[in-house]
């Protein structure tokens, strides 16, 4: 029996497994939820929107200011295979934060097929160190800034982890303080036989360098691993791969599900002051908190 990754032997196989949506209600649409917060976050909320980080159209920012100065920052990375959504459907992660008197950026980057994940990378390290460089003149506070993400954004952000910022950026070494990574993927090599790789065009030298979980370093930064308890074994299991990992090289981490959240819910905490998501965050970057 061929098996194309670990014990499975088919595309449907690993797509039962990867695919979130196929674990919806047939009427269900998370992405109105997402919509309706987005929009709520950005009537109510101060922000800066579209703020560039770099060269191409795509890469833009946009910020929430928390009200006082000398804020603590979280730059989010939001999900969505990295081949769909943007910044702006993921605003509402600032509502639970921003009164905690933490400022939230939101970032956009380019999407495959237009541009490949190592790209994709490439932009979410830019926009990090474009927010740990700039935040000053938006009220925020870059040495206490934290780094977030969901999915394929949770990916990237645990990528921002790896990168050399000294050597690369002329940045601190390990310039963030926290990191929440939720419902991600740390080993790309089965996504190569899913219903995804028409889009995302993987191949073994990308896999190997856009798989966090085989390339930790050692680094300061704490880390909560987490994801959906209602979410499929697969996505347990990399998130577990990658808490091993990043424990192996003397690393803080915190691994644990959200009870009965799924693939989708696991990020609504960030739209809740008391939720722990924002709690745990709040403590990490000493800010406010609801105790």
């Amino acid at each position: 029996m061929h098996f194309l990754y670990r014990d499975f032997v088919s595309q449907a196989q690993i797509d039962a497994q990867y695919n979130p949506s196929l674990a919806l209600a047939p009427t269900a649409d998370p992405m109105l939820h997402y919509a309706a917060q987005a929009q709520q976050a950005r009537t109510q909320l101060p922000c800066v929107l579209d703020v560039p980080y770099g060269p191409t159209v795509a890469e833009t920012l946009d910020i929430f200011p928390a009200a006082q100065p000398n804020a603590p920052v979280f730059l989010f990375i939001h999900g969505g295979y990295w081949r769909a959504l943007s910044s702006k459907d993921f605003s509402g992660v600032a509502l639970g934060l921003q009164p905690l008197g933490i400022t939230t950026v939101v970032i956009n980057y380019a999407l495959c097929p237009q541009v490949t994940i190592d790209e994709i990378t490439r932009q979410a390290r830019a926009a990090v160190a474009w927010t740990l460089r700039n935040m000053g003149q938006y009220g925020g506070d870059p040495t206490r800034m934290a780094i977030g993400g969901h999915s394929a954004g949770a990916h990237l952000a645990a990528m921002c982890l790896q990168t050399p910022w000294a050597e690369d950026y002329g940045l601190p070494h390990d310039p963030l303080k926290a990191a929440v990574l939720v419902s991600g993927l740390y080993d790309l090599e089965p996504l190569r036989y899913s219903y995804l790789q028409p889009q995302i065009q993987l191949d073994e030298g990308s896999i190997r360098r856009n798989s966090p979980a085989f390339a930790v370093r050692p680094c300061p930064t704490p880390v909560w691993v987490t994801w959906g308890a209602a979410e499929s074994g697969e996505f347990a299991r990399q998130s577990k791969v990658f808490h091993t990992a990043w424990r192996a090289q003397g690393n803080v981490a915190k691994l644990s599900p959200q009870a009965k959240a799924n693939h989708f819910t696991a990020i609504h905490g960030f739209e809740a002051p008391d939720s722990a998501l924002c709690q745990w965050l709040a403590h990490a970057l000493h800010a406010q908190t609801c105790d």
